[in-house]
């Protein structure tokens, strides 16, 4: 490739039983089936629904129609004739719209004419545009695919954005074991084994992983979990692991059970239950109703999964569904994914893109930047024409190394799998645009009661969490028009030395001077975190503590001290016995507002504190279960960082390690005879 840029013209100046969880894999009681590897969070996307652009110039900070011409004509005559892709660059240097054209020159030369007849939203962003880079490519297929990953890099105003993306989870049969594990996989295909998916959602994939360890019996603990058992887990005991680690079942039997669940996942679903339908009958027969009980089970649970996939396709083994809707000038494009003929779910997604974008365009730039990251399938379907059908299919096809066909279907099932993704992307957006409107009446009412200054648009609330002072925690979530903002949660973990142990005051003072320092004096690491959230304000309009009046001079000081203005402050004091409806709410220099105990805004104030509270108890445990798990190894002699790790990397748990004989930790690498002997005889003379 090579760049070319133009020069500028000059511009004018719950807690869980201890004996019910005792036998059970550590990753079965929090993250059930949640491969190590996994790198992305298992919370659903929220979809928010984006901002609609503005229509006044002063939005993007455009000047004359002339110097965006001046600067166009400019890069024409530097701009080749091949393919490439072009970028559109305003005087602070931020990238407003980013494009491809089998030939550049001609493109750009179509931007250039003063008199043509071009939308509003395109002279905006010629108005706006003070430089063009372009980048030469060698075909359109390539320009396509640089394009895609472009706008998702550098989100440009005048592009169509896909928003709130991340990777699909997996179902993963590892390969690397005699014991094949299956579990919950997202990231890189990187570990031995068979993959299976994507699947939309995480709840998708753990609720059809326990059906299938019903079914099958495959086993979902760790290998260092597995291989430290001399007994089966609870998980065998409630028939949902055939138990290999302690040889229940023999070799031969755990491979015919893999292979029965890897045949149900590749599409053979009908084969098996044929099998285990007759292996019930035969059980039966020969009186063995037991084992029969066992078949019929497996039966109900492989029952289980089909009722759950809904709409599944006879005729389509390998598709990807897309279909779009706009109402209200907001898009929503619904996603099915279809794999093995089987229905693994969907996914709607809500793109920026300006109003006057039409259905088609929006769903064309929203392909191309969904499988820059993605495997596409051997089958797209649509539920609108593109212009560019076959210049998407020939980039996929390069990119996955298969033939890929796009197509929108006038009839039959294909047209039916269609329809009925269209008809799931209207109610999307119907459900989506009531919540957003609930939301905004929400707000409205809260800004009346409580007299702020104008509407808000994030909110922050935090909490702290701790027992007796250990594990201390702070977080921050955010609220707006559009719900809770999860992508933009915090959580702070407390560092101060010299601490008081329980002092909620220290606590919260240090939580907000690390959030509101990072916003007063942002580091070049903040701005550009910043500038890829897409249309999120970094300031809040309203904190909300969680506390009383004394929480709320104390939060008054620090931020006088750090020179936040502008922030609206209120603290919810809870009420007599802890009791919900009774909460009293405090505000700078006004009297104590009590609302009735059926205020919807007490309702929505109440839902912020109560998922404030949520997130940071859960952030405390994770700390909590760390430490216990650790707490353990740490007071004995001779046992560092490095030691500690592979002691339960090797047994996985700290009981496992106190069961283990001095001949077993031997085996640890990096525990010699003596510290294997001094771990033996610190938990026995413990025990003792």
């Amino acid at each position: 490739m090579t760049t070319h840029s133009s020069d500028p013209p000059k511009a004018p100046t719950p807690p869980s039983r201890r004996g019910a969880t005792a036998d059970l894999p550590p990753e079965a009681i929090d993250t059930p089936d949640l491969d190590p590897a996994a790198s992305a969070a298992d919370e659903d996307d929220d979809g928010r629904l984006p901002e609609l652009a503005e229509e006044s110039l002063e939005a993007v900070g455009e000047g004359p129609l002339a110097i965006g011409h001046a600067a166009i004509e400019n890069a024409v005559r530097l701009a080749p004739t091949s393919p490439g892709v072009y970028r559109m660059l305003n005087a602070a240097h931020d990238v407003l719209y980013v494009g491809k054209a089998k030939n550049v020159k001609k493109r750009l030369s179509s931007y250039a004419r003063a008199n043509a007849p071009l939308p509003a939203r395109i002279l905006r962003m010629i108005a706006a545009t003070v430089t063009v880079e372009i980048v030469s490519t060698t075909t359109e297929t390539e320009a396509l695919l640089l394009e895609a990953n472009l706008i998702k890099q550098l989100k440009p105003r005048f592009n169509v954005q896909l928003r709130d993306d991340k990777s699909f989870p997996y179902i993963l049969i590892t390969g690397d074991h005699w014991a094949p594990q299956i579990l919950k996989h997202r990231g890189a295909q990187s570990r031995p084994g068979r993959y299976f998916g994507p699947f939309a959602s995480a709840g998708a994939v753990n609720r059809t992983i326990t059906a299938l360890q019903r079914a099958f019996l495959i086993r979902s603990c760790t290998d260092s979990f597995f291989e430290s058992r001399t007994r089966p887990c609870l998980l065998h005991q409630i028939r949902r692991c055939a138990g290999p680690c302690t040889q229940e079942i023999d070799f031969p039997g755990y491979t015919e059970l893999v292979r029965e669940a890897t045949d149900f996942l590749s599409g053979r679903s009908q084969a098996v239950k044929a099998l285990l339908a007759s292996e019930m009958e035969k059980a039966s027969s020969e009186l063995e109703f037991e084992t029969a009980a066992v078949y019929r089970d497996r039966l109900a649970a492989l029952s289980a999964i089909s009722s759950q996939q809904g709409i599944n396709p006879r005729t389509v083994e390998e598709a990807d569904v897309f279909a779009i809707h706009q109402e209200g000038g907001y898009s929503c494009v619904e996603v099915f994914f279809f794999r093995t003929g089987q229905n693994w779910g969907n996914r709607a997604y809500f793109p920026r893109a300006e109003k006057t974008f039409t259905q088609e365009e929006v769903l064309s730039a929203f392909l191309s930047q969904f499988y820059d990251d993605k495997p596409p399938p051997k089958l797209i379907l649509l539920s609108h024409e593109i212009e560019e059908a076959e210049l998407l299919a020939e980039a996929l096809c390069v990119k996955a190394g298969h033939k890929v066909e796009v197509s929108c279907p006038k009839r039959g099932e294909k047209k039916d799998l269609v329809t009925h993704a269209l008809t799931n992307a209207r109610e999307a957006l119907g459900r989506k645009l009531a919540d957003t409107a609930t939301q905004s009446r929400l707000l409205e009412a809260m800004t009346t009661t409580l007299g702020l200054p104008q509407v808000p648009k994030r909110i922050e609330v935090y909490d702290n969490s701790h027992i007796q002072g250990t594990n201390a925690v702070g977080a921050m979530i955010v609220a707006g028009p559009d719900g809770f903002m999860k992508n933009q949660y915090r959580k702070f973990n407390i560092r101060s030395e010299g601490l008081t142990p329980g002092d909620d005051y220290a606590m919260m003072k240090e939580v907000l001077q690390r959030r509101f320092k990072r916003l007063v004096s942002p580091s070049e690491k903040d701005v550009a975190r910043a500038a890829k959230e897409d249309d999120v304000p970094q300031w809040p309009d309203l904190v909300i503590i969680d506390g009383g009046r004394g929480q709320l001079n104390a939060v008054r000081e620090i931020f006088t001290e750090l020179g936040v203005t502008n922030v609206a402050l209120m603290s919810v004091a809870k009420g007599p016995d802890r009791d919900a409806g009774r909460e009293t709410l405090f505000i700078p220099e006004r009297e104590a507002i009590k609302l009735e105990p059926r205020d919807p805004v007490l309702y929505f104030i109440q839902r912020l504190r109560d998922e404030a509270h949520r997130f940071v108890i859960g952030s405390h445990r994770k700390l909590r279960k760390k430490d216990i798990r650790e707490a353990g190894l740490q007071e004995i002699p001779g046992i560092g960082p490095s030691r500690k790790r592979a002691l339960l990397h090797h047994f996985g748990t700290l009981k496992e390690i106190e069961r283990a004989s001095i001949a077993d930790l031997g085996k640890v690498p990096g525990v010699s005879a003596e510290s294997a002997r001094k771990i033996f005889e610190y938990f026995h003379s413990n025990a003792s």
